[in-house]
């Protein structure tokens, strides 16, 4: 039986968050991936990626994993009806509804994560809590069929731990080693605990457009 995993497509996407766990999900045996839009036409990634939807909201099939990706382009899904009505619905039947990194904001917005455990990206933690989740900070945070993992790169570990659910961990296992997924970062400054104080700052200041809009939509919709 061929497992159908769909990853929700939107303009400025942070691309890694989709195609990290996309490589990992494609390389499982019984898999049909696709990229859902709202419509056909190439969107554009938050660093300028051009990736290309192969099936409508409309058009979609009842999917085994429904993920949501993240990036700045969340923010206007905050309040998107078509996106979030979408999401619903599939969440309804499927047997996994996942995240990665802010893509947990836009399952809050559309409901499904009240009373759940869940993870983010570290910039945006603290935001969860406005949604009625119960905010973990783990890579990856499992609450029944709910999966969700933390920023950007966690994607990869995300898929990782799924595919072992879906598959069996000895397929899982061989599409690590297959990746070679091995990480040694250089630096070891990938979480804020980790990192400098100037680090973090710079950090801090690149995301703060992004959080300030993100804020200000959800004292909008949760005030």
């Amino acid at each position: 039986m061929t497992l159908e995993i769909g990853f929700l497509l939107f303009p400025n996407v942070q691309q890694l968050d989709l195609t990290g766990p996309y490589e990992v999900f494609a390389s499982l045996p019984g898999t049909r991936l696709h990229l859902v839009a709202e419509h056909l036409a190439p969107v554009r990634a938050s660093t300028g990626l051009m990736l290309a939807p192969t099936v409508t909201y409309e058009q979609c099939p009842a999917l085994d994993v429904i993920c949501v990706p993240g990036g700045i382009g969340v923010n206007a899904l905050l309040t998107d009806p078509g996106a979030l009505a979408f999401l619903r619905e599939q969440a309804s039947s499927a047997r996994f509804v996942t995240s990665v990194c802010t893509g947990a904001l836009v399952l809050g917005a559309a409901g499904l994560l009240r009373g759940r455990r869940a993870t983010t990206h570290w910039a945006a933690h603290d935001l969860l809590a406005a949604f009625g989740a119960i905010p973990v900070d783990a890579r990856v945070v499992r609450d029944g069929n709910l999966v969700t993992g933390g920023g950007v790169t966690a994607g990869i570990d995300f898929a990782l731990v799924l595919a072992a659910e879906l598959v069996g961990p000895i397929a899982a296992e061989t599409v690590e080693l297959t990746l070679e997924y091995a990480p040694a970062p250089p630096f070891g400054s990938g979480r804020p605990d980790q990192a400098s104080a100037a680090v973090l700052e710079a950090a801090r200041a690149q995301l703060a457009g992004s959080r300030r809009e993100r804020e200000a939509i959800l004292a909008k919709i949760t005030g």
